[in-house]
């Protein structure tokens, strides 16, 4: 269970959508189509401190979707399933449906 992993600083938990290659119909689509990076947000760490000593708080909260850059985070591996740590700074916005 992911919930043992409890990030650091400014660090979120993900775990990567992916997005169906087949329609309602049955329709295979070309990966191309397919090809939006994003992530549920499963864990956040406390937030980063700044020069004073003050805890600047994480933008993204538990549960939501976010989008997430091509490259970067740090793979992990746990109980069979992969998530990616990134750091909060590099999450590009959050998914609204």
């Amino acid at each position: 269970m992911a919930k043992r992993l409890v990030p650091l600083f400014n660090r979120v938990l993900v775990e990567k959508i992916i997005p169906s290659s087949k329609t309602n119909t049955g329709i295979l689509l070309p990966e191309s189509s397919t090809k939006l990076n994003s992530g549920k947000v499963i864990a956040v760490g406390p937030g980063i401190h700044d020069k004073e000593g003050k805890i600047i708080p994480i933008a993204v909260k538990e549960g939501d979707t976010v989008l997430l850059p091509e490259y970067g985070g740090t793979q992990v591996k746990l109980n069979d399933k992969e998530y990616h740590l990134f750091r909060d700074d590099d999450i590009l916005g959050t998914l609204h449906d």
